[in-house]
């Protein structure tokens, strides 16, 4: 049984996405005895955003050693992709979408003919099926489904239907919310997504 673990906040040590990822992590190794990680910490490590150079090496052109490193570094993201039982992510929200560092995560992920393809009925995913996907979602405010804000949630949604176009489709968000409301708030939040991570389990 093989597990991806992808972080992006920038918070360290002071990130909530991070804390309730290292323990859903730690809950699966519980689960699963020999469970094999792989980690990848994003924002200690970010890839390297689309560029001209990116798009002149995919026509052939020789690229320069960071973006040869950056292309092969995407393949690997591409593997430990198709490799993975279970995928778990931290998706902290930055102004109303993800971190610019896991929006480049995801543009390594999404490569036609490699995990998905265009069909004459539509876009199809090619990650084999039966894969297990977790994100841990922070939010400083409230963004959940019947808020006001609701309209501006670019991060959840966003993410759901990204790793659906690649063939994730068992996708369950753990929600941590209104973290910059109040002490109180946080508090509240906190223990609400401990208690999804608690159902996990079951």
């Amino acid at each position: 049984m093989k597990l991806l673990h992808i972080d992006s906040s920038i918070l360290g040590p002071n990130s909530v996405s991070r804390a309730l990822t290292a323990e859903i992590v730690e809950q699966q190794r519980g689960l699963h005895p020999g469970l094999d990680v792989t980690y990848r910490d994003l924002a200690a490590a970010p890839h390297l955003h689309f560029s001209p150079a990116h798009l002149a090496a995919a026509f052939g052109a020789t690229p320069d050693e960071a973006v040869a490193n950056d292309l092969a570094d995407g393949n690997a993201v591409i593997d430990e992709l198709f490799a993975a039982d279970i995928i778990v992510i931290g998706a902290p929200m930055y102004n109303f979408a993800v971190p610019t560092q896991l929006k480049a995560w995801i543009d390594r992920s999404l490569v036609a003919g490699r995990t998905f393809h265009y069909t004459p009925t539509g876009p199809e995913g090619l990650l084999p099926k039966g894969k297990t996907v977790i994100v841990v979602s922070s939010r400083g405010g409230f963004y959940g489904p019947d808020t006001p804000l609701a309209a501006l949630d670019h991060q959840e949604a966003y993410l759901r239907q990204a790793l659906g176009f690649i063939g994730l489709s068992d996708v369950t968000v753990v929600r941590a919310e209104g973290l910059s409301v109040s002490p109180e708030a946080k508090e509240a939040a906190l223990a609400s997504a401990r208690r999804e991570i608690s159902a996990l389990a079951a």
